[in-house]
């Protein structure tokens, strides 16, 4: 009787510290992995918002880039922290791609974190030299069809939204061509440039200063609409491709387990350094787009994608390298 009332009261203890510090969340800095390139769009976007986040709760919040294994790595770091709101996540959509991708993965995408919420969405545009000899994506298409697996495409690694893409647009023109992945997308960006590439789906806002100063050519958007950013470039349904959209996000994710009430607080600063003019110019000068979703609306989202990817993955064949 005696042990059964003094585990009682440990766990009573046990939820009232864990309870109390929640309520006094955030009492340190914050420590956000990003598992991609510094410089890359997932990498961008975060530290503008993050910002403004950091200046409403009066605490420090030190972004860590870990790429590596398409952000699963990073990722996995994150799925092993503790769940008292330090530890952060911020990737793209490829972490509904990991599982697919990465059969042995230490961490399960669907069970071991927490969707706070999306920051941003935006189309990838394919992208080609400007000195490339394909002026239109049908130029593109018809060589890759008269000589199979003659072109190549990179990507900021494998699994990533960016391998997704391509491969999407790949299956739809019914072309082949042979991937090269890279650490990150500026990597990738220098070799389209000088011509090593023939080319690739990156996120629009680090393709537009080079479109703009003429080193790379806009073939494709594959989203429903047009971008503002590029509206003259056509959507890959305009185009004539079929089913080649591939949505690309980045999101907000907590260790599973996290208090509840810290997570609605994140949820809640978030939205509203979303809404802060000098974020919302900053955002729309990369052409980005909000995704208005609650947390539960865009963790049933991600799981969604997380079968949608699986299925993308096994009629690709696609392997990690």
């Amino acid at each position: 009787m005696k042990v059964h009332r003094f585990l009682s009261l440990t766990f009573c203890l046990l939820a009232l510290t864990s309870e109390a510090r929640a309520q006094t969340w955030p009492g340190r800095p914050l420590h956000v992995i990003v598992p991609y390139a510094a410089g890359t769009f997932t990498d961008i976007v975060p530290r503008i918002v993050l910002e403004q986040v950091s200046a409403q709760i009066g605490q420090p919040i030190v972004i860590e880039n870990r790429p590596g294994a398409g952000g699963s790595m990073g990722a996995g770091t994150v799925a092993k922290a503790a769940p008292d709101g330090y530890t952060l996540l911020v990737n793209s959509s490829a972490q509904t791609i990991a599982p697919a991708l990465y059969p042995g993965l230490s961490y399960d995408p669907a069970r071991d974190f927490i969707a706070v919420m999306p920051l941003a969405s935006t189309p990838n545009v394919l992208v080609v030299s400007s000195a490339s000899r394909f002026k239109t994506v049908d130029d593109l298409v018809k060589a890759a069809k008269a000589k199979p697996g003659s072109l190549n495409f990179g990507s900021a690694g494998v699994g990533t939204a960016t391998h997704l893409s391509a491969i999407r647009f790949l299956s739809s023109a019914g072309i082949e061509a042979v991937h090269v992945p890279f650490k990150g997308g500026p990597e990738a960006i220098s070799e389209i440039i000088a011509g090593r590439l023939d080319l690739f789906f990156l996120p629009i806002a680090n393709a537009l200063p080079f479109v703009r100063d003429g080193k790379l050519a806009a073939l494709v958007v594959n989203s429903t609409q047009r971008s503002k950013a590029l509206p003259d470039v056509p959507t890959v349904s305009e185009a004539g491709f079929s089913n080649a959209e591939y949505p690309f996000w980045i999101g907000m994710f907590l260790p599973a387990k996290t208090p509840e009430n810290i997570v609605d607080r994140l949820y809640r600063e978030t939205i509203k350094a979303l809404q802060e003019p000098k974020v919302r110019e900053k955002l729309s000068a990369m052409s980005v787009d909000p995704l208005a979703m609650s947390s539960g609306e865009f963790d049933a989202y991600v799981q969604k994608q997380i079968k949608s990817d699986a299925e993308l993955v096994r009629a690709a064949g696609l392997k990690a390298q």
